[in-house]
C-alpha cells in the first residue's frame, strides 16, 4: 500500500495532522489538517502517486505552489512555504464557505449579490495580474464564497507567471481552461493573458445574472465553436431585468478580440460600481444575434486541436508512467 493510500484521519505528515478528506481531483486530493505547532486549521493538497512519480507533473505541481506562495491578498487563497518537508505537498489556507458553483446550482441569485461577488473576484484578479500571474481557469468551481459574500480565488493549477520560466510542450504546457468559460484566444491554442481572465469573469457574471451561459450548446466543441463565430446571446434576452448599462458591461467583457475588452480587472470593476456612468453603444450583434453561424469549419477544428494538444500529451505521459 502506498503512502497516499494510507492517508486517513490522524495521519501525521511533518507538523500536520490530517483530520478529513475534503476533495479529490485527477491529480491531487485536499485534506483538512491541523498544524500541531499552533493549532491552526490548514488544507493539505497532496499529489496522487502517479503525479508525484512523474517529474514533469511534479514540476507543474511545485510551480503551482511557487505561484501561490508569492501571492498575499485577502481575496486569494494563501499557500504557505518556507519550511523543509519530507515529501511533496502543498500547505494552504483553510477557506470557510462554499464554491460559487454550489451556490449557482441552487438557483438564481440576486443582481445585488452577483455584482458584489463579481467585484470581489475582480479585486483579486487585479492583484494577481499586477504580480504577473494569470489564472487561466477562472470558473465558479474556483471561487469560494463565505456567508458574507467575501470571496477567495483558489486553484492556480494552470496559472501562468511572467516571472517564472515557461513550461513548454517538452515539459507540459496547459493552455486549455474549462470549455464554458475559456476565452476565444485560448480556444485558438494561445497562452492567454490578463484579458483572458476578464473574459472568463464576464461569462461567470452573465451566468450569475441570468442563470444561463452566454453560449449555450450541447457539447464542449460546440461551445468553443460558437464563441469563435458568434456574439453571446444578449443578456437582456436571457433576462429582461438586466439593465442596458449592465448589458453593455457584459459585452465589453465578452468581446471576441482581447484588444476590445476591458484592459484591466480594475476597469471592469469600476463600471460595475458606477453603472450610471456607463455609455450604451448601438451594437448590431444585439439586433442580429439570432443570425448565428453554426458550421464547424476546418479552422475551428484546427484551433480546437491545438488547444487539446497539451491534454493529449499529459494523458500519454500518465499512461506511460503507469506502465513503468
Amino acid at each position: 500500500m502506498s503512502f497516499y493510500d494510507s492517508l486517513e484521519a490522524g495521519t501525521q505528515i511533518d507538523f500536520y495532522r490530517i483530520e478529513a478528506p475534503v476533495a479529490r481531483s485527477g491529480m491531487a486530493s485536499i485534506f483538512r489538517a491541523i498544524d500541531t505547532r499552533d493549532g491552526r486549521v490548514v488544507a493539505l493538497k497532496i499529489p496522487h502517486p502517479d503525479m508525484e512519480a512523474d517529474p514533469i507533473l511534479s514540476d507543474r505541481f511545485q510551480r503551482e505552489a511557487g505561484i501561490g506562495e508569492k501571492l498575499d491578498h485577502p481575496k486569494v487563497m494563501r499557500v504557505y512555504g518556507g519550511e523543509e518537508r519530507s515529501r511533496i505537498y502543498m500547505v494552504m489556507e483553510w477557506c470557510e464557505g462554499r464554491l460559487l458553483r454550489k451556490i449557482l446550482d441552487e438557483g438564481r441569485i440576486s443582481q445585488e449579490r452577483a455584482l458584489r461577488i463579481a467585484i470581489g473576484v475582480l479585486d483579486a484578479l487585479d492583484y494577481i495580474h499586477a504580480h504577473g500571474v494569470v489564472h487561466r481557469d477562472l470558473k465558479p468551481e474556483n471561487i469560494m464564497v463565505d456567508a458574507h459574500d467575501n470571496i477567495k480565488l483558489i486553484d492556480f493549477g494552470i496559472a501562468s507567471d511572467s516571472a517564472a520560466r515557461r513550461l513548454t510542450y517538452a515539459n507540459f504546457t496547459a493552455t486549455l481552461g474549462t470549455p464554458n468559460y475559456i476565452s476565444p484566444e485560448q480556444v485558438k491554442g494561445k497562452r492567454g493573458d490578463a484579458r483572458s481572465d476578464i473574459y472568463s469573469m464576464g461569462v461567470i457574471l452573465y451566468e450569475m445574472l441570468t442563470g444561463k451561459l452566454p453560449f449555450p450548446a450541447a457539447s464542449p466543441m460546440a461551445v468553443m465553436n460558437d464563441r469563435l463565430l458568434n456574439p453571446p446571446v444578449p443578456p437582456r434576452v436571457a433576462d429582461p431585468t438586466v439593465s442596458p448599462e449592465l448589458q453593455e458591461v457584459l459585452y465589453r467583457a465578452l468581446e471576441r478580440e482581447p484588444k476590445n475588452r476591458y484592459a484591466t480587472a480594475h476597469e471592469f470593476a469600476h463600471d460595475l460600481e458606477h453603472l450610471d456612468q456607463v455609455g450604451v453603444e448601438d451594437r448590431p450583434e444585439i439586433i442580429n444575434w439570432e443570425k448565428r453561424k453554426s458550421h464547424l469549419s476546418r479552422k475551428i477544428f484546427y484551433y480546437a486541436g491545438l488547444a487539446l494538444i497539451p491534454v493529449v500529451i499529459l494523458l500519454l505521459m500518465v499512461l506511460v508512467a503507469r506502465h513503468h
